[in-house]
């Protein structure tokens, strides 16, 4: 469970069909989905009764595009907002408040898209290896870069920003800013393990979705409103 200012504690996906979306990740991923506690029109994805992830039709309502989006938790969103500016990121939205809690949403100075929680963590909830519901890595075109804007604006040191390794939060360098492909661009990419990432795969094509083919392997799908996610096999 995400406890400290710094960590990640959440993915939520902005997407503009809340019941089509419902439906495909329930068919490739087997997730239900619930009202969320934080706002009305916040839906919560559960795997076996454990939360994954949320679901937010109304952001792309406010223009924003389809895709996962990694929240990191923050004492202060204003102040961390202030620090993304300062440190050559940009603020999209906020910091404004939502449920019980205020948000901010940004990029950083290579492009990649992320959000700032300041409020309760989401629960039963975690990143990295084992029984955890969720991977992720900073795909960035300056990895030097990467650390130090992290870990100002997250109020951490190096051992709170994405690593190469570890069970938080990684970094893979060589994307390419204003690549015509959207997969080798700075992002984070957002994984869920699963039993069979390749019969997974082939779930989302049949829903739909659309796998992506990358250079160093893995299973990455695009879903039918253009959001990337990837797949990785579950560990024992």
């Amino acid at each position: 469970m995400a406890e400290l200012p710094g960590t990640a504690c959440w993915v939520s996906l902005t997407t503009p069909d809340r019941r089509a979306t419902e439906a495909f990740y329930g068919a490739v991923l087997g997730w239900s989905f619930n009202d969320g506690a934080l706002a009305p029109e916040a839906r919560v994805a559960t795997l076996a009764g454990e939360p994954v992830a949320g679901l937010n039709e109304a952001a792309a309502a406010r223009g924003l595009p389809a895709r996962w989006t990694v929240f990191f938790l923050v004492e202060d969103a204003d102040g961390a907002a202030e620090l993304i500016a300062e440190r050559g990121g940009t603020v999209a939205v906020g910091p404004v408040d939502f449920g019980s809690g205020r948000t901010v949403l940004g990029a950083d100075p290579c492009g990649a898209a992320f959000g700032l929680w300041q409020g309760t963590a989401p629960p039963r909830w975690g990143v990295g290896a084992g029984r955890a519901p969720v991977r992720l890595c900073l795909r960035t075109c300056d990895p030097q870069g990467a650390l130090a804007f992290y870990g100002a604006v997250l109020g951490r040191g190096p051992d709170g920003a994405p690593s190469p390794g570890g069970t938080g939060p990684r970094l893979r360098t060589g994307a390419r800013p204003g690549d015509p492909e959207p997969a080798a661009r700075p992002r984070w990419e957002v994984t869920f393990p699963v039993a069979d990432p390749e019969g997974a795969a082939a779930a989302a094509r049949r829903n739909g979705g659309s796998p992506v083919a990358l250079p160093e392997g893995g299973v990455t799908v695009c879903d039918p409103h253009g959001a990337l996610f990837g797949l990785a096999r579950a560990e024992p």
